[in-house]
């Protein structure tokens, strides 16, 4: 098959390459899945997980790539809930092979069923914005209809996504960002927006969740602007920021099937919009990558076309 491997941890995505590579085999509880589209987060190729196994010892040439949507082809060992032919999307593990290839195996656990009325560059446009964005607010942010939430980066990938989940879920929503990005995070569900560019972020005033992607010292003033008893979520890493009088929670996405199924619904029903910026094809997808970094929106490559 053909898939798009990395070999070298400081050429970062200059030392993408596309080649062939056998097939996988599927573990227990695995299926394999064709891929038809994939998705690969900007920073990855910085975690730990890219490069080595769960015990430190690495694993290149190791495949980039966590969200996918294709279809199931073969089941393996023990594997229930699915079906050879099914329509599936989801999130693979960090520490395995990832999507951005013809084949993947997946553990069957991290996978939901794609709606037939969804198309998969639209899946998997959905899996980890989507659920980065869900976690943040409702499991970790815990967020209630009438609260105000400040969604950094809300013309962004994961940002958009929280914004219009928050707008949804009835919260009032102040987004931030570059000056480029008022419209767009007006468009996706911000109430108002502030230019962290020309404008003072304690402009927002006190609300009572803050949903952070930078980290530093836009988390720390952040944490000023939290009420009591509000939550600060960083999906930046550990902060020192704290709330005088609330708490603050970084963390990393995990798979969740039934997420993926509140999340794909609203899709479905006009709820909710994915943030897709440019797609192309795996023969191109290194290119694509590498200029991709200004392009707004996730960049999704169509393996299958």
């Amino acid at each position: 098959m053909k898939a798009i491997v990395v070999t070298d941890q400081a050429a970062g995505k200059a030392g993408m390459q596309l080649v062939e590579r056998p097939e996988p085999q599927g573990a227990i509880n695995d299926v394999i899945v064709r891929v038809y589209a994939s998705a690969m987060t900007g920073d990855e190729l910085s975690w730990p997980s890219t490069w080595t196994d769960r015990a430190g010892r690495d694993r290149t040439p190791s495949v980039p790539g966590h969200e996918l949507a294709g279809i199931v082809t073969s089941l393996g060992y023990g594997t229930t809930g699915l079906t050879i032919g099914q329509r599936v999307f989801g999130l693979t593990d960090w520490y395995r092979d990832g999507t951005l290839a013809e084949y993947v195996a997946v553990e069957a656990r991290n996978l939901s069923p794609l709606p037939a009325d969804v198309d998969f560059t639209e899946g998997a446009g959905l899996v980890m914005p989507g659920l980065t964005a869900w976690q943040g607010l409702f499991v970790h942010g815990r967020l209630r209809p009438g609260q105000a939430v400040l969604v950094h980066g809300a013309a962004g990938v994961v940002g958009s996504m929280a914004a219009q989940l928050a707008r949804a879920a009835g919260a009032y929503v102040i987004g931030t960002g570059r000056a480029e990005g008022r419209q767009r995070a007006l468009d996706f569900g911000a109430h108002e927006y502030i230019d962290l560019e020309n404008e003072k972020l304690q402009d927002a005033g006190e609300v009572d969740l803050v949903f952070d992607i930078f980290g530093g010292d836009i988390a720390n003033q952040s944490a000023g602007l939290i009420r009591p008893g509000g939550t600060l979520v960083t999906i930046a890493g550990p902060t020192e920021a704290r709330p005088a009088n609330g708490q603050a929670i970084d963390f990393v996405v995990e798979a969740n099937p039934n997420q993926l199924n509140e999340i794909v619904q609203r899709l479905r029903e006009g709820r909710l919009r994915t943030n897709i910026g440019n797609t192309s094809t795996l023969s191109d997808a290194v290119a694509t990558y590498n200029s991709a970094d200004r392009v707004n929106g996730k960049t999704i490559i169509r393996v299958l076309h």
